[in-house]
């Protein structure tokens, strides 16, 4: 958990169901008031699929994110998602108005080189 500490809560962190190449997991970021339930699925190659199940915030969404080699070293991550009832999300949406994509890449990319640093060691 330390590697997501910026990007998920452990304390709000629940996993309620996983088999081979999936999981239902409850988890939040860190000081924010919104939660969500989502189903993830990694049985694609380099691909991890999740969709909302359950929210506080009432909406739901999906979305991936591929991680593709580099040549030379280092890897190319493509991360895209949807939410869907838009107008239940307002305050959400205000929100991730007011934090740039680039925090959000930068706190993704923070969170995938500790993960390659953990499993070099």
């Amino acid at each position: 958990m330390r590697i997501w500490n910026r990007t998920l809560d452990p304390t709000t962190y629940e996993l309620r169901e996983h088999g081979h190449g999936w999981a239902v997991a409850r988890e939040s970021t860190p000081r924010s008031p919104f939660w969500v339930v989502a189903r993830y699925d990694w049985t694609e190659p380099s691909v991890v699929r999740w969709s909302v199940v359950e929210s506080s915030y009432g909406g739901g969404g999906q979305g991936f994110v591929r991680i593709v080699p580099r040549d030379g070293g280092g890897s190319r991550v493509h991360a895209e998602w949807s939410n869907t009832e838009p107008r239940r999300q307002k305050l959400l949406l205000i929100l991730l108005h007011l934090v740039p994509g680039r925090m959000i890449a930068q706190m993704w990319a923070a969170a995938l080189d500790r993960y390659a640093i953990a499993q070099d060691s």
